[in-house]
């Protein structure tokens, strides 16, 4: 049984604990504000650049001269899996849910016989999938420095699997990534961006017919390298929302379960510390009645 002292300093340093994840709860509650806004703010433009793009896409169909990003390389081989996490952890289950749905995915993968490359933009995710897939790393995009995730960071990681599709080392490229839904709600997400799919939903509404010029494959041809960007530079900044929100939960659960930890132990202590003062009196009252 633990002694009095013991007790005494057990409760002190959960105490101590408890302030710190308060304070990491209040931190991710002002940090979640901005980046929820800048999520949702960039949700808007996403699906109308999308629905743009969608409405070219089906114009141009399958054709010989849309462009490679459109009409990909005619294999599915060799799959690119572009998995982003946090550099940080203490945000419950956000970067081992992500990296779930890419360790099933590259599974799946391989199992039926394709090459699967990953790039982790994430120390987290690289850390988590080490272990079962480290052999098949071919890069990692560090944002431990970066305060504020930039559509400049978005365009380096989109230039880089830009210029590893134009030479060849893949076929497919799918970015995982947890989509923001609320404090309590984010969802693992796994979106093919090489070559560029779009549902036929995100075409436009209205059915207006226009004419382009240049030609839709011209239009093309420039647009989907910078729609391969904004759809990373989305999923990061739902990543940003997820991680927050994850967090702001996760120290709010830690403070609860730190305040109770504190009624368990102070009961434990009064309880000890009243059995110390019933031992003294009845060796008290033996003592005295000895004489």
């Amino acid at each position: 049984m633990p002694s009095l002292k013991d007790l005494k300093n057990r409760i002190e340093s959960v105490k101590n604990t408890r302030k710190i994840t308060k304070a990491m709860q209040m931190v991710a509650a002002a940090k979640l504000r901005r980046a929820q806004d800048a999520a949702e703010a960039s949700r808007p433009y996403t699906e109308r650049f999308n629905a743009v793009l969608g409405s070219l896409a089906a114009s141009v169909g399958g054709s010989d001269s849309a462009p490679l990003l459109l009409r990909g390389t005619g294999s599915n081989q060799t799959h690119l899996l572009v998995v982003l996490t946090a550099e940080r952890g203490l945000c419950g289950g956000f970067n081992a849910n992500i990296a779930k749905l890419a360790k099933t995915r590259a599974a799946e993968l391989v199992a039926a016989g394709k090459t699967v490359k990953i790039l982790t933009v994430g120390k987290k995710g690289r850390d988590n999938l080490r272990r079962d897939f480290g052999d098949k790393f071919i890069a990692h995009v560090d944002l431990a420095e970066v305060k504020r995730v930039g559509y400049t960071d978005a365009q380096a990681i989109a230039k880089d699997v830009l210029s590893r599709f134009e030479d060849g080392e893949f076929d497919v490229a799918t970015i995982f990534f947890s989509k923001f839904v609320n404090v309590v709600s984010q969802i693992p997400t796994a979106q093919q961006i090489i070559p560029a799919s779009y549902e036929a939903g995100q075409e436009n509404a209205d059915a207006t017919l226009y004419d382009y010029e240049p030609s839709e494959e011209a239009i093309l041809a420039d647009l989907l390298p910078r729609g391969v960007a904004t759809q990373i530079f989305a999923a990061l900044l739902e990543n940003g929302a997820s991680e927050q929100g994850a967090r702001m939960s996760a120290m709010d659960n830690a403070t609860r379960n730190a305040g109770d930890m504190i009624d368990k132990l102070t009961i434990e202590y009064n309880r000890s510390r009243q059995a110390v003062i019933t031992n003294e009196l009845i060796e008290i009252i033996s003592g005295a009645e000895a004489l």
